[in-house]
């Protein structure tokens, strides 16, 4: 046996090389044949594991899995996943004479290449690394949006198809919910729970990454719609029951979450689902709802804001305001004292902006007195800033800020029209996607949603979603439409071939 193990090791490389080529093969395989089986794992992923240990007193050293790989790689290995599993699905498409759907936010992606390329070049030009140019610190993410956008529309392609992804939706935020809620009533709650472990607020909260929120939010979309949207979108009574407890355990979720930016963004996501719900029946949820829902907003609100006042807000804690004007309590100016470093961060980025507006700090740079934060006085600081919109201003100046405005209201004009034409069983898809990035508009504004894989990728799914339920709901199934193409293109061959 010992003098077996030395040729062991010497073989687990090989092994281990020889393992992952024939997993390749097959997963090659498998996205040629039925590419959608390639995304299913893939949100998985990003549906269940944490992107951030921020606040875990018990996490000295982790290493993100959608960090894997990035120093070898420059990306991680989930985000060259989803690029090799686009390309499956568009030579699957190509064998299949099958063109990609619309999308009209192609041309914007394609802007944000041209702009992260453009970063590069100058970061060579001045000696700085390329490893620090495309990292996630900048704005690499958002061009890293665009492959799973187009492998979404290429991957599922019948109502058939997007109906099971509606249900999957459905099914992994129910999940995710009780799972939450299991471990906030029995296990003390998410361990990663910034308010008790550095502000000192006694209370358990289900999730601190924002994403989570974002998973029950589509969730609950789906839900809703599945029982209170025009037309019955699921008639057996078992789906009917599932829909009832997604409803239910989502909201409680995001409710216990104790993120301000979950509860104002769950606030607008319940909007845009309400405007897709016929007027008749969204009066009664209104009249019905609204009551329970804004006591329970105000219990968990007065739990979550109670020592503000005295002190124990955290890093913007204190000036003692209550009452609903202390949400904000860590982003109002100060009369006298030092000033609030959540608002202190956002000044000095603006101050950087305003100094180079037209080419901003590029994707590398670090914006001036960083040192004076106290979460930014460590080898990362400077690098990010709590405002999504203000990081995209500062790391790219005013191309960048036009191409995100140009992508925002390209999906707007887009969803606009199309969420008032879609047929009920696609339309609880569409407007999930609708609703989850109305959801996310607070972290957007005053969050850090850029530098995170996960978020950005959540982004991404969101985004897709209206453009497949549009897609799905053709007059011609697509698939039908495809065996038409194939079956003239046959026809046109026989032709050609002499008698």
């Amino acid at each position: 046996m010992n003098d077996f193990l030395p040729y062991l090791y010497y073989a687990l490389p090989w092994l281990f090389v020889i393992g992952l080529s024939l997993m390749a093969v097959l997963g090659i395989g498998i996205g040629l044949a039925w590419p959608r089986l390639l995304v299913y794992p893939y949100l998985l992923v990003f549906f269940w594991v944490n992107s951030t240990s921020y606040g875990n007193l018990a996490v000295f050293a982790s290493r993100s899995i959608y960090s894997r790989g990035s120093g070898v790689l420059l990306f991680g290995v989930v985000l060259w996943y989803v690029l090799g599993a686009w390309c499956c699905a568009r030579v699957a498409a190509g064998f299949a004479c099958m063109p990609a759907p619309a999308c009209n936010l192609r041309p914007w992606f394609l802007a944000w290449a041209v702009l992260l390329a453009a970063h590069v070049g100058a970061a060579v030009l001045v000696n700085v690394p390329v490893a620090e140019a495309l990292a996630p610190s900048g704005f690499s993410n958002i061009v890293w949006m665009a492959p799973l956008v187009s492998l979404m529309l290429l991957a599922f392609r019948t109502r058939a198809q997007v109906r099971e992804l509606t249900r999957f939706i459905l099914l992994a935020g129910l999940a995710r919910a009780l799972f939450g809620l299991g471990r906030w009533g029995a296990l003390g709650g998410d361990p990663n729970n910034v308010y008790a472990n550095m502000n000192a607020l006694q209370i358990r909260l289900t999730f601190f990454d924002i994403n989570d929120s974002l998973l029950c939010t589509l969730a609950f979309a789906i839900a809703a719609i599945t029982l209170f949207g025009a037309g019955q979108i699921e008639r057996a009574r078992l789906w009917r029951g599932i829909a009832w407890l997604t409803l239910g355990a989502t909201a409680l979720c995001v409710l216990l979450s104790y993120r301000r930016s979950a509860w104002i963004g769950f606030a607008l996501a319940a909007l845009v689902v309400m405007l897709r719900i016929p007027p008749r029946r969204r009066m009664g949820l209104m009249l019905a709802g609204l009551p329970l829902a804004g006591a329970a907003l105000a219990f968990v609100a007065v739990r979550r804001l109670a020592h503000v006042g005295a002190g124990g807000g955290g890093s913007g804690g204190g000036g003692g305001a209550g009452g609903a004007y202390s949400l904000l309590y860590d982003m109002q100016s100060r009369r006298f004292g030092p000033e609030s470093e959540r608002l202190l961060e956002l000044k000095l980025a603006l101050a950087d902006f305003l100094a180079h507006p037209l080419t901003g700090i590029g994707a590398w740079g670090r914006y001036n007195g960083y040192q004076y934060i106290s979460w930014q006085n460590n080898q990362d600081g400077g690098l990010f800033l709590h405002s999504g919109v203000l990081h995209i201003a500062l790391k790219t100046g005013l191309p960048g800020t036009i191409l995100l405005g140009g992508v925002i209201c390209a999906f707007v004009l887009f969803a606009r029209r199309t969420l008032r034409t879609l047929p009920p069983d696609v339309l609880a898809l569409g407007v999930a996607g609708a609703a989850g990035l109305a959801f996310m508009i607070p972290d957007l504004l005053i969050g850090t949603p850029f530098p995170q894989v996960r978020t950005t990728q959540m982004l991404a799914l969101c985004l897709a979603l209206p453009y497949l339920a549009l897609a799905a709901a053709g007059p011609l199934p697509i698939a039908l439409a495809s065996e038409h193409a194939m079956a003239r293109a046959s026809t046109r061959q026989t032709h050609l071939v002499p008698a």
